[in-house]
């Protein structure tokens, strides 16, 4: 799996004109899934967002997690991340899973961060949508479970 992560003031998504996710103080994620994504790969990721030191202390270090500052996170579904774009002009997707293989694997990941103490609310799969993202710093990180579990070789 790989991700964007956006600390944040606050996030939004909208569908056809329709708030349908909101959070305020977090994390807003795009999360993309490669065809060779497990759970293991939500797994770790969904630890490493919690626990991440992103969010400022007292001394105005970033040296407090997501669970230390009650933060939210907004998960928005996003293969785009996964694209090829190597040769030619038009990006390759042809790593990214197909929807029977990464929406139970995208609502997984969303499970562990509940399970994990954090509020969840997220996009619609597969849906044209508007985010809006007040990016706090700003601050944003790529996290590749693929970094900790290598991808097979093609």
């Amino acid at each position: 799996m790989i991700s964007v992560i956006q600390r944040v003031s606050r996030g939004e998504v909208k569908v056809d004109g329709r708030t349908i996710g909101k959070i305020g103080r977090g994390y807003v994620i795009l999360l993309g899934v490669d065809a060779s994504d497990q759970e293991r790969d939500a797994d770790w990721l969904a630890k490493k967002v919690c626990d991440v030191r992103l969010f400022e202390d007292a001394d105005g270090k970033m040296n407090r997690s997501l669970l230390e500052v009650e933060g939210e996170a907004l998960v928005i579904s996003q293969f785009t991340l996964l694209a090829d774009y190597r040769k030619g002009r038009r990006p390759s997707f042809i790593h990214a899973a197909p929807p029977d293989q990464a929406i139970p694997l995208y609502e997984y990941f969303m499970d562990r961060l509940w399970s994990l103490g954090v509020q969840v609310a997220h996009g619609e799969f597969a849906a044209m949508m508007s985010v809006d993202i007040q990016n706090e710093g700003p601050v944003t990180l790529v996290m590749d479970s693929q970094v900790k579990f290598p991808r097979q070789p093609r």
